[in-house]
């Protein structure tokens, strides 16, 4: 016997997208565990996000200079950086890059936030709009990084970014009073409660709940940007999530339902 409302076969039907993509994320990762080393490298020069690859377009000398302090302080091979910088502007990569990790692990942490934060903007965007909303998060991350970086050479990968534009767009209406992290109570399976219309931009930034989540997001990303570098962990792409979470905070009401729909 199934004691499941119409409203609670809804509730979990509308996170259908986001268990997708990390499905789709892992399968992607998987299938790279089957190719060999070199064909996989390739793979990660053509998909990966290279700074360095666009400003080789337009300033040859100075990418090249950069290549040589690499090569020179063992940073990288001659023969890597060949393949990540040249053979043309990949233009896909400030996009693709969001699909490739370099762990299960990775993708695991970043499966742990989607579901977190990705849920909820899902829930009121429907699939279309939330995953048009991480594409164009994706992009302006991969910009921001461009911009901190614009001679960098090595590959950023990830979802985190994107993630983070979840994460920025969730706080435009989560914190309001009635919605899922607002003040007052809704049921914590009600769709209507992240369907509610979201408060203006002044609005959210004069709620506390909202500038406290804020304020720690952004001290957290920057903490972990300067930590991991430092303790030998792997490189913190802390400027593309700063970009994606801004990405998603201003650009929130582009991709909202209009209350019609809501």
């Amino acid at each position: 016997m199934n004691d499941q409302t119409q409203d609670d076969r809804a509730f979990a039907r509308s996170t259908a997208p986001v268990l997708i993509l990390v499905a789709l994320l892992a399968a992607i990762h998987l299938v790279r565990q089957a190719l060999d080393p070199a064909t996989d490298f390739r793979l990660l020069a053509d998909l990966a996000f290279v700074p360095a690859n666009v400003t080789f377009a337009f300033d040859r000398t100075g990418v090249l200079e950069a290549a040589s302090a690499a090569i020179t302080g063992g940073a990288m091979e001659r023969d890597e950086l060949a393949i990540f910088v040249g053979g043309g502007l990949r233009w896909w990569t400030p996009f693709t890059y969001a699909f490739l990790h370099g762990s299960f692990a990775h993708i695991a942490l970043n499966a742990v936030w989607l579901l977190a934060f990705g849920s909820a903007v899902c829930r009121r965007f429907g699939g279309l709009r939330f995953n048009l909303l991480l594409a164009v998060a994706a992009i302006f991350g991969a910009l921001a990084h461009y911009l901190a970086h614009p001679f960098g050479l090595a590959p950023v990968i990830g979802a985190s970014a994107g993630i983070s534009g979840a994460m920025g767009a969730a706080v435009r209406f989560a914190f309001a009073p009635g919605a899922p992290l607002g003040a007052g109570f809704a049921r914590s399976r009600d769709l209507l409660a992240y369907r509610m219309p979201a408060p203006p931009l002044r609005a959210v930034l004069a709620e506390r709940r909202a500038i406290t989540f804020i304020a720690i997001w952004f001290v957290t990303n920057l903490a972990f940007g300067v930590y991991a570098p430092l303790s030998g962990g792997a490189p913190i792409a802390w400027e593309a999530h700063i970009g994606c979470f801004v990405a998603g905070f201003l650009l929130f009401s582009l991709f909202d339902p209009p209350a019609a729909l809501q």
